[in-house]
Formats: structure tokens, C-alpha cells, sequence
């Protein structure tokens, strides 16, 4: 009997992360033939060519799909969007596996979720259910959980959610978020290694900052960004500063240009296009505390005991942890959160995402699910009141 083939698609660093631990599973697994398939800012020169990193780790990869033009206008990410889907189809109908994988709620997922409906390929998703306001990743979220056909959430609320979607509940799996699973497994650098490897001068205290562009909110994101950088200058050059690079959405490019401009004048600052999993989750263990409006601040941050300061509503509706200090995207208001995360006791946080074994759960149903073809045609299931 020929192994199922498990195709899984990777767009950007953070996904891939999230992703490591399943492809090493699927890899392992003399039952199961891994497929992979880079797309979006893993092929892209301005955010650091990463698909060589999935390489590196001992993946092949089986297609590329090319999508990402050099715009972060609305007309330049929907042409991205049409030729991911172009590119999407030429793979899948090469490649032809049993289940596709994907993750979370990028415009590259939904190019690839929707190439695969039409080509009665059976989806399985992770991290559908959850809401995020602030960002039209909502709308993409549920939109791929519509195309889907296995569903692994990562809480109650989720999974409640995406039973209200009308998707059949044997077929929702609450295992936990896979960043767990990096944070439990991944030899982490010490800080002085660290510092070694990014050339970078730990000082007395120190902050890691993500900025991400907010899709739909009245207030652009360069102006929130701004008010972000105002308060991290009034720190003055006594707190050390590391910034990854934000994705390529809307207004993504111009924040970069921000960065790039900020911290060419700050000595205390360093910026990175992708520090890779483990500086990041390393970088993580060595800052006091993680700044700015990403996913990670929400999942990953906790399980360091370490308190995120999670800036506007991009991430709002999420779930979290205790050590999650909100503000508003204005100047002041994030210099007293950022002073509160420094005082901030977090030793006893709890992660509400999970255990940290999603990974090897997820390959089991992936390996074990008798028919993936017999998931093709869904019925709508009603909530019952």
C-alpha cells in the first residue's frame, strides 16, 4: 500500500515555526509521505529568502508557487491572491495528495484553500475559530474553515465556533496551538549566544517587538506604528531593542522603511527580516518583555512567563493568558504598559493554548482517518437549541 501523501503549505516564517514539529512527525513516518509547498514571503529576497531555512532543516521541497508581487497596496495583495491560486493549481494537480494542510488565516492559505476545493482535495486547518477584530484575517480564517474538512483548533471557545460554522463536530480536534510543541522541544540559545549571533547588546532591560499591519482599522497603520516608535524612543537607549520584520500586508512596506529609518539612529536597536524559530522563541526567553500586535505575544509569550504588551485590536477576540497587558496605539498609553510589563510578575501564568504535544496528535488523525475522499462532500450541521 503506497504512503498517504500529507501535503502541507508554508507561507511565511511564523507559519513554518508553528509547522516544524508536523512536518518532522509526517517525515518520520514510514506510513506517510511528506509533501511541501513553499509560497509568499519564504521566496521573496525582502524577507530573507527563508524557504532556504525549511531547506536547511531537511525538507525537500516539492513546489514553489510565486505569488508575491512587490506591492502592499489592496490591488497589489488581491493580484498576489489571483496568481497564488494560478499557482496553486499547476501544484496540486502535480503533486496530488491525499490531504492538504494549512494554517492560520494569511491571503497565501486562502489562494491554496480554494484551489484545492475545486480539485476535491480534502483540507485539513489548523487554528480556525479564532476571532481577531482588528485584522481581515477573521474573515480568511473562516473562509478556509468553510474549504476545510478536518479542523484542528486550538481551545474550547475555537472549537465551539467552528461547530457554529455548521462543520461536523468527529471532525474538530482540540489539540492545542503547535508553538507549544517548539517551546517544549527546541534547544534554546543562551543570552549570551544570543548576543553573539545577532551582534546584538543586551542591555539592562530589553524589549522584542512585531508590528504588524492592521488591515481594518479607520486609523492607518503607520500612524499606530508611529505612536509605538514614539514610546520606545522615550525609553531612551538604556532598554535594547530587537525588531523582526512585519508581514507583507497592507501598508507592510512602509513600516519596514520605519523600522529601517528608527533604527538606524538608535544604537540600542537592531532590526532582523527573520530571526528563525529558535533566536525567536530565544529572543523571546532573553527580553523582559514582548511588544507590538502578534499572534505569538498570544500564544507563544506565556509559556515563558514573560508579559506581552499587545497594542490595538489586531489581535482582539483571542483568547489570553493573564500576562497580556492591552493598550491603546497611542504614544503614552504604550509607555505605561511597556513600564507596567517591566514591573510585571508573570511566574505564575498560565498558557491557555494547550500542552505542547498538538504536533504529534495532528499526524496521528492525518495518518489514521479512514477515507480523506469520503470528506469531500459535507452537509451543514445545524447547532440544535
Amino acid at each position: 500500500m503506497n504512503p498517504r501523501k500529507i501535503c502541507i503549505v508554508t507561507g511565511s516564517r511564523a507559519e513554518y515555526g508553528l509547522l516544524y514539529w508536523l512536518m518532522k512527525e509526517i517525515q518520520a513516518d514510514p506510513d506517510l509521505k511528506l509533501q511541501v509547498v513553499a509560497t509568499g514571503m519564504h521566496l521573496s529576497p525582502e524577507f530573507g529568502l527563508t524557504y532556504r531555512v525549511i531547506e536547511q532543516d531537511g525538507f525537500t521541497l516539492d513546489a514553489r508557487v510565486e505569488m508575491l508581487l512587490s506591492s502592499d497596496t489592496s490591488v497589489g495583495i488581491a493580484k498576489s491572491m489571483g496568481l497564488g491560486l494560478i499557482g496553486f493549481a499547476d501544484a496540486l494537480d502535480r503533486l496530488r495528495p491525499d490531504i492538504l494542510v494549512l494554517l492560520g488565516d494569511r491571503y497565501e492559505i486562502l489562494s491554496a484553500a480554494q484551489a484545492a476545493l475545486v480539485a476535491k482535495i480534502p483540507v485539513a486547518h489548523i487554528g480556525g475559530g479564532d476571532t481577531t477584530e482588528g485584522a481581515y484575517d477573521e474573515a480568511i480564517r473562516h473562509g478556509i474553515s468553510k474549504m476545510s474538512h478536518l479542523h484542528f483548533v486550538t481551545h474550547d471557545d475555537a472549537a465551539r465556533r467552528v461547530r457554529q460554522l455548521g462543520e461536523d463536530p468527529a471532525h474538530i480536534y482540540n489539540f492545542g496551538t503547535p508553538a507549544i510543541d517548539n517551546i517544549q522541544r527546541l534547544p534554546l540559545k543562551t543570552r549570551r549566544e544570543l548576543a553573539d549571533l545577532l551582534a546584538f547588546d543586551f542591555k539592562e532591560r530589553n524589549l522584542l517587538v512585531t508590528f504588524h499591519p492592521v488591515t481594518l482599522d479607520s486609523q492607518p497603520s503607520t500612524e499606530q506604528f508611529q505612536e509605538l516608535l514614539s514610546a520606545l524612543a522615550a525609553l531612551g537607549e538604556s532598554v535594547g531593542i530587537i525588531f523582526t520584520l512585519p508581514n507583507a500586508d497592507n501598508e507592510g512596506r512602509e513600516l519596514i522603511e520605519m523600522i529601517e529609518r528608527f533604527v538606524s539612529s538608535h544604537p540600542n536597536c537592531k532590526a532582523f527580516p527573520s530571526l528563525g524559530q529558535t533566536n525567536y522563541l530565544s529572543a523571546i526567553a532573553a527580553v523582559d518583555a514582548v511588544v507590538g500586535n502578534s499572534s505569538s505575544g498570544l500564544y507563544e509569550v506565556p509559556s515563558f512567563k514573560k508579559p506581552t504588551v499587545n497594542i490595538g485590536d489586531r489581535q482582539k477576540g483571542r483568547l489570553q493568558a493573564s500576562s497580556i497587558i492591552n493598550c491603546a496605539p497611542e504614544q503614552n498609553a504604550i509607555l505605561r504598559s511597556i513600564r507596567q510589563a517591566f514591573d510585571a510578575d508573570c511566574s505564575e501564568t498560565l498558557n491557555p493554548y494547550g500542552q505542547g504535544d498538538a504536533s504529534q496528535k495532528i499526524a496521528e488523525v492525518l495518518k489514521c482517518f479512514p477515507d480523506p475522499q469520503a470528506l469531500i462532500r459535507k452537509r451543514f450541521f445545524e447547532i440544535e437549541t
